[in-house]
C-alpha cells in the first residue's frame, strides 16, 4: 500500500488515482502521519452475458399449447 501526505496528494490528485486504477495497489493519505482516507481500485466488471440465452431455465413448461382442454376445466362451462 502507498501512503502520500494530503498535501502532495492534493497537488497531484489526478495522477494518484491514476495511478491506483493502473496498478490497482491501495493509497492511504495521511495527515500528519494519522491516515485521513484510503483510496481503492473498484471491482473488476462481471462479463456481460449475451442476449442468446440470457433467460435459459428461467421458464415451466405446463403442457401443450395446441391440445384443447378437457370439457371439466372449461370455465364457461361453470
Amino acid at each position: 500500500m502507498d501512503v502520500l501526505p494530503v498535501s502532495r496528494f492534493k497537488a497531484t490528485c489526478l495522477a494518484a488515482l491514476e495511478r491506483v486504477r493502473r496498478t490497482g495497489r491501495p493509497l492511504l493519505v495521511t495527515k500528519r502521519g494519522v491516515p485521513i482516507a484510503q483510496v481503492v481500485p473498484p471491482p473488476t466488471p462481471k462479463p456481460k452475458e449475451g442476449a442468446f440465452g440470457a433467460m435459459r431455465g428461467t421458464a415451466t413448461e405446463l403442457g401443450d399449447l395446441l391440445e384443447p382442454l378437457p370439457e371439466e376445466e372449461w370455465e364457461a362451462l361453470g
